[in-house]
């Protein structure tokens, strides 16, 4: 398959993303943008000059850069243009269905009122789906380098807007924090409805993936990426059809893993692990969804009935309700027929 082919089917596909940091979406030029409009001072004096400090040896310098970048959302409206910006731009990659983290301590702790961040995101998403039909969930994550006491703040901070919120995920410096830090908020998470997620196994081992599922039991691993290096693990994920939410570039950018061509998903799709491609923070990894479905495809050779599934597990590891799943993905089987057709 040629990469011209390739790219022309890979936009064609109605695709699900389910691992996105809102805040990650944030292009250089609407971060400027918003700061001139706040008047707030960057670090960068320019576009090109941000842009070339987008050279990343670890997850921490990546999370340094992202919350200089978040400093300048102060407004209601300038979470709204984030979102917006992020939801056009997706649409014209054929996503219809996105499930959104949004990190409210990153702006809380700035004294950005919680509803000031969550009604500016909210308000997006909703034009979004009236304007470009693209449904959606909104994730609230906790900042894993934060104590649990701060995040139960935070969730006591979200109960009035509980129905504007779908689930938990637990984000943030990965090492060093290991998800059973969070234990108690997320019962109590739970314990309000919500549905949860929760970073583990990008940079940390194996053991972190196994925390998030037996002591914060979630519903979805989100990145998972070591889980290969333990059988006993794999089984456990296959047998429960545990998501897994894998960001390819992401991974090559904060040096996860090296090369593209060393990326886990094909060996995790052999083995019949539940796993999925999005792309985490699309502003400073160099692509969005069709950048990573087309760099992994191409590295890792993937075949057309390989980009279906991955297709299809996005919709089935999404929590949209089981008649919405199937809609979708006969919409995906109908199009990969089309193209044999």
């Amino acid at each position: 398959m040629d990469s011209s082919n390739l790219a022309s089917i890979i936009q064609g596909i109605p695709k699900t993303e389910l691992h996105l940091h809102i805040e990650g979406s944030f292009e250089p030029e609407l971060m400027f943008e918003i700061a001139k409009r706040n008047n707030i001072p960057l670090d960068y004096d320019s576009v090109e000059s941000l842009k070339k400090a987008y050279k990343f040896n670890n997850l921490q310098e990546f999370l340094d850069i992202y919350y200089m970048g978040a400093k300048v959302l102060i407004h209601e409206q300038d979470f709204f243009d984030l979102t917006w910006a992020y939801l056009t731009k997706v649409n014209s990659q054929n996503v219809v269905h996105v499930e959104v983290f949004f990190d409210p301590q990153t702006h809380t702790e700035r004294g950005i009122a919680f509803d000031v961040v969550i009604k500016g995101i909210r308000r997006a998403l909703e034009k979004a789906k009236d304007e470009l039909n693209i449904s959606y969930k909104l994730i609230m994550s906790y900042l894993r380098h934060l104590s649990e006491e701060d995040a139960f703040k935070t969730l006591e901070e979200s109960l009035p807007f509980k129905d504007w919120i779908d689930g938990i995920g637990l984000d943030s410096s990965e090492l060093g924090n290991p998800p059973s830090k969070f234990v108690n908020v997320f019962k109590a998470s739970a314990e309000h409805g919500f549905k949860l997620a929760a970073h583990a196994g990008e940079e940390g081992p194996s053991e972190y993936i196994w925390e998030a599922l037996d002591l914060l039991k979630v519903d979805r691993i989100d990145h998972g990426n070591r889980c290969l290096s333990d059988d006993k693990l794999v089984e456990r994920l296959v047998k429960d059809q545990m998501p897994l939410t894998l960001c390819p570039l992401s991974n090559v950018e904060l040096k996860v893993i090296q090369k593209m061509h060393e990326h886990p998903v094909a060996e995790m799709l052999e083995k019949g692990i539940l796993a999925t491609i999005h792309s985490d923070d699309p502003a400073y990894f160099g692509g969005y969804m069709n950048e990573n479905y087309l760099e992994t495809a191409k590295e890792l050779d993937l075949n057309s009935n390989q980009l279906m599934q991955l297709a299809i597990n996005g919709f089935e590891a999404s929590w949209l309700k089981r008649n919405e799943k199937d809609e979708h993905i006969s919409k995906v089987k109908a199009y990969f027929e089309s193209l044999n057709s």
